[in-house]
C-alpha cells in the first residue's frame, strides 16, 4: 500500500518538495487508475495544493501587470485527468501539472495568455496565443497585416530574446485563404500560434523563488500577450445599440 500523505501544512508554500517530482515520475511509469486512485490524497497534498499556492501567488502579482487575466486559482489550474474521448492515447492521467491564465471573457484555452507546467523532466513557461479559436485566429492575422512591424519589435527585444524562444508557429505551407501572397507579414500570418516559451530544469520548481521566476517571466512577455489580445478585446467591447435605424 502507498504511504499516507504527510501533513499539508508545508505544501501550501508556493513551490514543490522533491516528493512531488518523484510522484510524477512514478505516475509516468504507472499511468493507470489502479495505481493512482489509492494515492490520490498524496497527489493532492504534494502536487495540487502546492500548485494552487503557486497560482495564487502569481495571480496576486498579475493585478499590477495583467489585471485582465486575474481569475480564481481553481479556474487557472488544469485537471490531472486526460480527455481520452477523441484520442488514440487512452492513458488516463497527464504526467505534468499545469496552469493557464486566459483573458477574462475568452474561452479557457483561447486568446493569448500565460502558461506553465511542471513534469518530472522539466518546467515549461510560456505566453502567447496557442489555441486561438477560428474567429480569433482570423482576427489576429488581420491585425498582423497592419501591425507586423511593431509585433516583430516585441519579439526582438533583447531581454525577450535572452530569456525566451519564439513559438515555431505550427505554420501553414501557404497563405490562409483570403490573405495576400506577397505581404511582408506573410511569415507571421501563416502561423496558427504565436508566443514565447522557455524550458528549465525540473528542479526549478523546488526553489522557494519559483513563483517569482514565473512572475518575472510573465511580466517580460506581457507586451506580446497584450498585442495578440488587442484585436480580440475589440470583439468583446459591447456594441452600440441601434435605435430606429439611427446610432
Amino acid at each position: 500500500m502507498p504511504r499516507t500523505a504527510k501533513s499539508t501544512t508545508d505544501t501550501t508554500l508556493p513551490y514543490f518538495r522533491p516528493e512531488a517530482l518523484t510522484f510524477l515520475r512514478n505516475l509516468a511509469r504507472n499511468n493507470d487508475r489502479e495505481w493512482f486512485t489509492p494515492r490520490k490524497s498524496i497527489f493532492e497534498a504534494q502536487l495540487k495544493e502546492p500548485m494552487l499556492a503557486i497560482v495564487r501567488k502569481v495571480t496576486d502579482a498579475m493585478v499590477t501587470f495583467a489585471p485582465d487575466h486575474v481569475r480564481p486559482a481553481e479556474k487557472s489550474l488544469f485537471r490531472i485527468y486526460r480527455d481520452t474521448r477523441f484520442s488514440n492515447n487512452k492513458l488516463p492521467y497527464k504526467t505534468h501539472v499545469a496552469a493557464w491564465w486566459s483573458h477574462q471573457g475568452f474561452g479557457k484555452t483561447s486568446g493569448a495568455g500565460y502558461y506553465f507546467h511542471v513534469s518530472a523532466k522539466e518546467v515549461v513557461i510560456a505566453a502567447g496565443a496557442y489555441m486561438p479559436e477560428k474567429d480569433q485566429l482570423a482576427a489576429i492575422r488581420m491585425w498582423l497585416l497592419e501591425h507586423h512591424a511593431e509585433f516583430r519589435k516585441l519579439l526582438q527585444r533583447p531581454a525577450v530574446r535572452k530569456t525566451f524562444t519564439e513559438f515555431e508557429g505550427n505554420a501553414l505551407t501557404r497563405p490562409p485563404k483570403g490573405f495576400p501572397k506577397d505581404h511582408p507579414a506573410l511569415d507571421l500570418v501563416r502561423c496558427r500560434q504565436w508566443g514565447l516559451s522557455m524550458t528549465l530544469p525540473a528542479a526549478t520548481a523546488l526553489e522557494p523563488n519559483f513563483a517569482a521566476t514565473l512572475i518575472r517571466s510573465f511580466k517580460l512577455a506581457t507586451p506580446l500577450v497584450n498585442a495578440l489580445n488587442t484585436p480580440l478585446e475589440a470583439a468583446l467591447a459591447p456594441r452600440r445599440r441601434v435605435l430606429f435605424g439611427l446610432h
